[in-house]
């Protein structure tokens, strides 16, 4: 069954992004996971986005929608709010491009990728407390003449562009029986979920959120927006409070079900990624590990987990060393 939203990108966007993608950007690696594997029992695989440039998954939708929106209109700068991923995304499309960028971010943000957006020639607005601040700051500039705003969670191109993981890993791993995807904003669960119904159908797609920035995981359960006060979570890339009804409609038709993790299993599952699968992630990218260790009975036997950014802030990986030190036994030394 072809999904029916707008907000799904239809195969031929999927086969379009493939195309434009592979002249910027290399496939990324889908790698086994021995560790986990042993943990679970399952015949565990890892989708490393974080050796694309700026280090996170970000740049197949950003490169995709402001090439396919420069050949319908001209364009003198892009703009962007995010809590940095998509900012640096942007910004290097931008410059691959030859757009002006200009990012919103909120105030304080992840220095890490603060200073990612910077090196890449960004103009950088800091605005408000947490990423809905930073979106409706950019939503008045964006009334500006020749400014296009790529966003993350409403552009109808953007998800074309992540849809293109799930291509590669029916290519890499055709007996995959389940993909746990990240969910913020979630062009990035939108995508995959669409090209693994066109190319896979049996395929189920797992979404994974953070407890203490639920906003999307109610929406999807309750079947309605549900907004929360707060999205204060370590994982800045799933701080997401007000879902857009739109995307609400698209992950209940295309997503078969959505997990919750704490903080604290974020940073132990970066934790296990570092030690035992050799591996930096920063905690959104860490999310997929968490919720596998948390899943119990396994939905199948052949899984892969998106690592989706490699941007951690030098806390969090201490707070994740912290978690993981506090875990262990006493008597017992890392």
């Amino acid at each position: 069954m072809a999904p029916s939203s707008a907000m799904f990108p239809a195969l031929s966007a999927i086969q379009a992004a493939r195309t434009l993608l592979k002249r910027h950007l290399p496939e990324t690696r889908l790698v086994p996971a021995p560790w986990l594997s042993a943990q679970t029992g399952a015949q565990v695989s890892l989708k490393l986005e974080t050796g694309l440039p700026t280090g996170s998954f970000k740049p197949r939708g950003a490169l995709y929608a402001l090439a396919v929106n420069l050949a319908r209109r001209p364009i003198g700068e892009v703009i962007a709010s995010s809590t940095g991923n998509h900012g640096a995304a942007v910004a290097y499309a931008g410059q691959r491009l030859g757009v002006a960028a200009r990012i919103f971010l909120p105030a304080n943000p992840n220095p890490v990728k603060r200073a990612q957006v910077a090196a890449l020639g960004a103009t950088i607005t800091e605005s408000g407390r947490d990423i809905s601040d930073a979106v409706a700051e950019a939503s008045r500039y964006a009334r500006g003449d020749g400014v296009y705003y790529l966003s993350d969670a409403t552009d109808p191109d953007l998800p074309a562009g992540p849809a293109t993981i799930a291509c590669e890993i029916l290519e890499q791993a055709p007996d995959t029986d389940v993909i746990y995807v990240p969910m913020g904003d979630t062009a990035l669960i939108r995508g995959i979920g669409a090209a693994a119904r066109f190319l896979a159908p049996a395929v189920r797609v797992i979404g994974v959120q953070a407890e203490s920035a639920p906003a999307y995981a109610r929406s999807w359960t309750e079947g309605r927006v549900v907004t929360t006060p707060t999205c204060d979570t370590v994982a800045d890339g799933l701080a997401t409070r007000t879902p857009e009804a739109d995307n609400v409609r698209a992950i209940r038709e295309l997503v078969a079900d959505v997990q919750l993790v704490s903080d604290a299993q974020m940073l132990a599952a970066i934790w296990h990624l570092l030690l035992e699968e050799h591996l930096v992630a920063e905690p959104a990218g860490a999310a997929t590990t968490a919720a596998l260790l948390q899943s119990r009975p396994l939905p199948g036997r052949r899984i892969v987990l998106l690592v989706t950014g490699a941007n951690i802030a030098p806390d969090a990986l201490r707070r994740a060393a912290h978690v993981q030190a506090a875990a262990i036994p006493t008597g017992r030394t890392l």
